[in-house]
């Protein structure tokens, strides 16, 4: 399930929005994805939003069972976008793993906080997939070139010292912190904000069509070895994976 809390406790316009499956690490099934875009709907004259998971993560990715690539990749892509979309500042609070859909997550805020030990990850290799090119290009743009390589192409993890040290994540902190930042973002002056944040994402278009990308992904979501990659996952086994 997904919370949605209006934090007029703390200030004017702070909404805070926590992934809670903490059974399934805050894994997103299409359930989710459903409240998320909900959310985005209800906060619409929200100044801050403050994304978060319960503990022990923020979000460890999607939840497999029964995931494919149609509907649910449709809708992860409409929350990723309708986080972008929104004239509020959407500052994610990262404690623990941010990995595969939690990391796409991540880099669809605004600013990010984390705590030292949170870890970000894409392990789409580990699974036989593909993730779309929107994503590709904002992690090139949000954490950097040769982050986001050694996440796509060598399923690694980056850090929050790491990725702080180099601009891809904004502050260190936990979730306490993280509210008493979005107070100072909700002090600032809302037009200037909704103004810059447009600038900014027209700045970062998504990229055009390309039929090879798309075609690469569509091929991977549909070979043996997604199949075994998930297959793999829910055993918690090593995957085997053949190139077909």
């Amino acid at each position: 399930m997904v919370r949605v809390e209006r934090r007029d406790d703390i200030g004017q316009g702070i909404a805070q929005v926590t992934i809670d499956r903490p059974e399934r690490r805050n894994a997103v099934d299409h359930d989710t994805l459903v409240q998320l875009r909900r959310a985005q709907h209800d906060l619409a004259d929200a100044r801050v939003v403050v994304l978060t998971g319960a503990p022990p993560a923020f979000c460890a990715g999607a939840d497999l069972t029964g995931v494919e690539e149609g509907e649910f990749a449709r809708l992860l892509g409409e929350v990723l976008r309708g986080f972008t979309e929104m004239t509020a500042v959407v500052l994610a609070a990262v404690d623990g793993p941010a990995l595969g859909a939690g990391c796409q997550l991540a880099i669809a805020a605004d600013l990010r906080i984390a705590t030292a030990g949170s870890r970000f990850g894409i392990p789409a290799a580990r699974l036989g997939l593909v993730v779309d090119h929107w994503t590709v290009e904002r992690l090139t743009r949000e954490l950097g070139w040769s982050v986001a390589r050694g996440m796509l192409l060598a399923a690694e993890t980056a850090d929050a010292e790491r990725l702080h040290a180099s601009g891809g994540v904004h502050r260190l902190g936990d979730l306490e912190q993280a509210l008493d930042w979005a107070v100072e973002l909700a002090g600032l002056a809302p037009l200037t904000i909704a103004g810059h944040k447009l600038a900014l994402e027209r700045s970062a278009p998504a990229p055009a069509s390309d039929h090879a990308v798309e075609l690469a992904r569509s091929r991977a979501w549909a070979s043996a070895d997604a199949a075994e990659g998930r297959a793999a996952f829910l055993e918690k086994r090593p995957a085997r994976f053949t190139g077909t």
